[in-house]
């Protein structure tokens, strides 16, 4: 099998692994251009004239900025949307649709036993404790309560079985009935419309006014932008009698300034993102005093392939069909190598300490079970070959060039496991209907790790407010929710999270910033 060219040969050096968030403390306040003083305005005064005016200005229409439009508007308040490129959605419309929930009538109907308490430490976990507690603590207490909000309220639509992503200590996961982000989006936004709003697209944030007295009171954007021309579009100057939400989204796709928080996340590492995933507005809100945290945690999504570019829909079969009922191999040795439900973190750095030649695979069983729960992707992902079909184990062997005695042998160790009801080897959580391994055919992807999730941002506080950086104090009439801020996560999300974070703190902001006194 050829070498994939499509990652700079550092990215499968040794030493990658030793820096792995080494540097994760703070980003260098240098690159934001805040002066170490009080707040006093030293950006451009605001201006003589507005050319619109509500009481709440979104920046974003992902989960968190649809969330908060819809809880703002709910209270009475006048809401406009603004989002950069021409559709609106951000990541949040291409994500993979699912969200966990702690203590779910689904878990009780499936006899699984959980918690808040325990999705909160799994969070903990997972985040090496660098997590803000009481950020996280609302994520995991309000899971299902958000979920049955998005069923009573939206009225989306899920799946009728519940699955597990890695870090999880039970499966706790709803999948969307298609499998997509989208179906969460389009209902937050039909129920926008039938309020009268209508998120504004190709409208680019290029400055945010925070007046003298240390308020934020509006926007200056580019109305008619055109993605990446940063100079099209025409001026306008939005004011926000109450309240301004910035809910932008991460910016994995930035190179430029995720290079300046990790230097080996160059140009040619890939990633899940959509184009838009940059930092224009994480910029703006450091310029303005915005406090950082945690920049320079970057996640790597351990289930993505080289045979696709973006997220595509690899994930959904590394995942739901190998990680639950599969193994991850490592070519070289035909053997496991992490616990293929373990934490992004931890699996994407094993892919990397092994030399990112690793595979997963499943059988028949494992493969028909994906079909109940991912019908749509595994026809599509067997079409593109980016999932193929064995008949033999020692067929998919020869196509990797991997051991075939080493991974049998790791088999029969899996399948031992399996029967005796517990892995030994790497202490993976056994599904309840989990069968051994075999006979074929046999289903397999490369897999390859891509920037994900960028877990740093604005430091928020409970209520969503957006925190200055030299008072630790609420910024007046600026929030902040959604992939933006950080803190929620610490080192690294667990997967099906990132939806709670931003409808859970989306709707905070929306429900705060309307509650706001009008400034004039």
């Amino acid at each position: 099998m050829k070498e994939d060219k499509t990652i700079s040969p550092s990215f499968t050096r040794r030493n990658f692994l030793k820096t792995a968030g080494g540097a994760a403390a703070v980003a260098g306040l240098a690159t934001s251009g805040l002066a170490l003083t009080p707040w006093k305005a030293e950006a451009a005064s605001l201006p003589k004239k507005w050319d619109e005016t509500y009481d709440i200005v979104v920046v974003g229409s992902g989960f968190a900025g649809l969330a908060a439009a819809y809880e703002a508007k709910k209270a009475g308040a006048s809401v406009i949307v603004l989002e950069k490129m021409r559709t609106p959605g951000g990541n949040s419309i291409i994500n993979g649709g699912v969200v966990s929930a702690a203590g779910s009538p689904m878990e009780e109907k499936e006899g699984i036993k959980d918690s808040p308490e325990l999705l909160l430490q799994d969070m903990l976990t997972a985040g090496l404790n660098l997590n803000h507690v009481e950020l996280a603590k609302l994520v995991a207490y309000q899971s299902n309560e958000t979920v049955q909000w998005t069923i009573n309220e939206l009225g989306v639509k899920y799946k009728d079985k519940l699955s597990q992503e890695g870090g999880h200590s039970v499966p706790r996961m709803y999948s969307t009935y298609n499998q997509s982000g989208g179906a969460i989006v389009q209902q937050q936004l039909a129920k926008l419309r039938e309020l009268g709003v209508q998120p504004k697209t190709q409208s680019f944030l290029t400055q945010i006014y925070r007046d003298a007295d240390g308020r934020v009171k509006g926007v200056q954007i580019r109305e008619r932008y055109v993605f990446p021309n940063v100079n099209s579009g025409k001026l306008k100057n939005i004011k926000a009698k109450k309240a301004v939400v910035l809910a932008t989204g991460g910016f994995g796709n930035d190179v430029a300034f995720r290079t300046i928080q990790d230097p080996r996340l160059i140009s040619d590492f890939p990633s899940t993102n959509q184009p838009g995933a940059t930092a224009e507005a994480m910029r703006e809100a450091l310029r303005i005093g915005c406090a950082p945290v945690q920049l320079s945690w970057i996640q790597l999504g351990p289930w993505g392939s080289p045979d696709e570019q973006g997220m595509g829909l690899s994930p959904f079969f590394a995942q739901l069909c190998a990680a639950m009922y599969g193994l991850w191999i490592d070519t070289k040795t035909g053997k496991r190598f992490v616990n293929e439900l373990a934490d992004r973190k931890i699996r994407a750095d094993a892919i990397i300490r092994v030399g990112n030649k690793c595979i997963a695979f499943t059988d028949a069983y494992g493969y028909s079970l994906g079909e109940k729960l991912i019908a749509e992707a595994l026809p599509k992902l067997m079409e593109r070959g980016v999932v193929k079909k064995y008949d033999t184990l020692e067929q998919m062997a020869a196509a990797y060039d991997c051991p075939i005695e080493p991974l049998k042998e790791t088999i029969d160790k899996f399948n031992k496991g399996v029967l005796a009801g517990k892995d030994e080897e790497w202490g993976r959580y056994l599904q309840k209907n989990q069968k051994p391994l075999g006979p074929g055919p046999y289903y397999a992807l490369r897999l390859t790790p891509k920037i994900h999730h960028t877990m740093g941002g604005v430091h928020m506080n409970v209520k969503a407010q957006a925190v200055d950086v030299m008072t630790d104090k609420p910024i007046p009439g600026l929030y902040a929710a959604g992939e933006v801020t950080g803190g929620v996560h610490g080192a690294v999300r667990l997967g099906s999270c990132a939806t709670l974070d931003c409808l859970i703190f989306g709707r905070i902001a929306g429900q705060n910033a309307a509650a706001e006194k009008s400034w004039g």
